[in-house]
């Protein structure tokens, strides 16, 4: 896990851990030593075997290659572990004090239910090599027995509280994706914005002069055919024709990427394949399709980046939430609309919070907004389980194409 502010807090806990286990292993060599035991040579070598055997495994954990075998290795090391411990509880009971830390070891590599299993086969090991060093007592018995409950309350507190850590990163690395992905969003919309005033502009003014002017001359020529400066209108009315083709271009070239062949479907059929793919590629099986119904006619440069943009959004919407099987993207062309709908059979949500307030979803007011500017409508149809379907329609005039 990434540094966070829990980080310290996991860090202590496990130099804690080292240094109350290498502790009990010191403590009961060199008590063994004081007392002068009778097996203290035997305590001193297992002693010295457990501690080169702990931090032996310890150490080998932080390797790469030991990390990719994790589970192998923590069972093999444990084994090693607990053999040696046991030897070592055989010929001093001091060793029974180690106990606890290898609960939390126990706990910590294992699973949650062979780890529990380990704790109460080591606390029963345990209680049966006190009894044949001093006999069954009271405090044989209860003392570890509180142990492993204390090691396991603590355990599961650890647990929770590393789960919580684990999520709440996650959530933060989830919010600097999306802080960052708007700020992207927010600029490409500013881009386009102005992109797209700039064209209608052009549009509305230079090229409509042109065109203007380009048919005056033309009725010029064809009232008087045989008039002085016949010639000098033709050049006119060409270099006009010219400049109404270069105002064209221009505009052409201020439209989003996207619609660089000038067909809305050809846009919606690639950005379909290509949603297709990623998802795909981030292992979902989702069929992306596209429907085109109706016959192709041009469309205002508005009206084609708004659909463009709904369509964008809504199967950005599918990638992150729906876990869907099937996506169509349909686009019907009628002599007074245009509606794109987009279909998924995903888990589907509640649209209720949606429909209640205006700022449920930024994304979704931001198209909602774009599409009522142009005079059409947006519509959202999802219940839990049912998939989600997303349609926008916007009416089409004569004068707006």
């Amino acid at each position: 896990m990434r540094h966070s502010a829990l980080t310290p807090v996991f860090t202590g806990l496990r130099w804690a851990l080292h240094a109350l286990l290498i502790g009990l292993i010191i403590f009961a060599i060199v008590h063994a030593d004081v007392v002068q035991s009778q097996h203290a040579l035997a305590v001193q070598v297992l002693g010295a075997a457990l501690l080169v055997v702990y931090l032996g495994g310890a150490g080998a954990a932080h390797l790469r290659w030991v990390r990719n075998r994790v589970s192998l290795f923590s069972v093999v090391w444990l084994s090693v572990l607990c053999l040696v411990w046991l030897a070592m509880l055989m010929v001093t009971v001091d060793a029974a004090y180690i106990v606890f830390p290898l609960f939390f070891l126990f706990l910590h590599l294992l699973p949650v239910t062979a780890g529990t299993v380990a704790v109460v086969v080591s606390t029963t090991l345990t209680i049966a090599m006190l009894g044949y060093h001093s006999g069954i007592s009271v405090g044989g018995v209860i003392g570890p027995v509180i142990g492993a409950t204390v090691a396991l309350a603590i355990s599961g507190g650890y647990s929770a509280l590393y789960r919580e850590a684990r999520e709440r990163e996650k959530l933060i690395d989830e919010l600097t994706t999306t802080r960052g992905e708007l700020a992207v969003a927010e600029r490409e919309a500013g881009v386009l914005a102005e992109r797209e005033r700039l064209a209608r502009e052009i549009h509305d003014t230079v090229a409509q002069g042109l065109s203007s002017i380009q048919l005056l001359l033309h009725a010029a020529e064809r009232s008087d055919p045989d008039r002085p400066g016949l010639e000098q209108l033709q050049l006119a009315r060409e270099t006009a024709a010219d400049a109404l083709g270069d105002a064209r271009r221009i505009i052409r070239e201020l439209t989003p990427p996207a619609l660089d062949e000038q067909t809305l479907a050809g846009a919606l059929r690639r950005l379909s394949a290509s949603a297709e793919h990623t998802m795909r590629a981030s292992g979902r099986s989702t069929a992306v399709r596209f429907h085109l119904v109706g016959e192709t006619h041009p469309l205002p440069m508005a009206v084609e980046t708004t659909l463009l943009r709904v369509a964008q959004s809504g199967i950005a919407n599918v990638q992150q939430h729906a876990d869907a099987s099937v996506l169509d993207v349909t686009l019907t062309l009628d002599e007074d609309a245009v509606t794109l709908d987009v279909v998924d059979d995903g888990r589907g949500f509640d649209t209720t919070p949606i429909e209640r307030r205006s700022n449920a979803s930024f994304g979704l007011t931001a198209i909602r907004r774009r599409v009522m500017e142009l005079g059409g409508t947006l519509s959202i149809e999802s219940a839990p389980g049912e998939g989600t379907a997303l349609a926008a329609t916007i009416p089409v005039t004569e004068e707006a194409a």
